[in-house]
């Protein structure tokens, strides 16, 4: 239950900066930041605090490289469904969300590999040590 609450956490993260439809901060934004530029700046900084939570707990635990492995097992995903006729790239809005579900995977996974890590193994990450 936790690993689906910090995806579903992610993927909302992810969809509330962008996505296909009208309802996103990037198109809100660019229609409203001369008349609402406090609101749009508070509702920018809170996404921020969220990329900034989600990407440096992703870096630290799985590091760059288990990111790019991560994404290459997903687009691989994607290359077989595509090969196999399960899925059809011509669509650019299918696109959009498939990109959006994968990056929150992604981060999901980063916010998630210590726990994971500590259960399979036994052994605590600790990366912050005050003597």
């Amino acid at each position: 239950m936790g690993f689906l609450l910090r995806w579903l956490f992610a993927f909302v993260l992810l969809a509330a900066t962008y996505n296909p439809t009208e309802w996103n901060f990037v198109r809100w934004s660019m229609a409203h930041y001369t008349d609402m530029l406090s609101v749009t700046v508070l509702a920018g900084l809170i996404l921020l605090v969220g990329y900034i939570i989600y990407v440096r707990a992703t870096l630290r635990s799985i590091g760059m490289f288990g990111m790019l492995l991560i994404l290459a097992v997903a687009g691989t995903l994607i290359w077989v469904l595509f090969d196999q006729g399960l899925i059809d790239l011509s669509d650019p809005t299918l696109n959009t969300w498939l990109a959006i579900a994968i990056l929150s995977v992604v981060l999901a996974i980063g916010l998630s590999w210590s726990i994971v890590r500590r259960k399979l193994s036994g052994q605590l990450d600790v990366d912050d040590v005050e003597e």
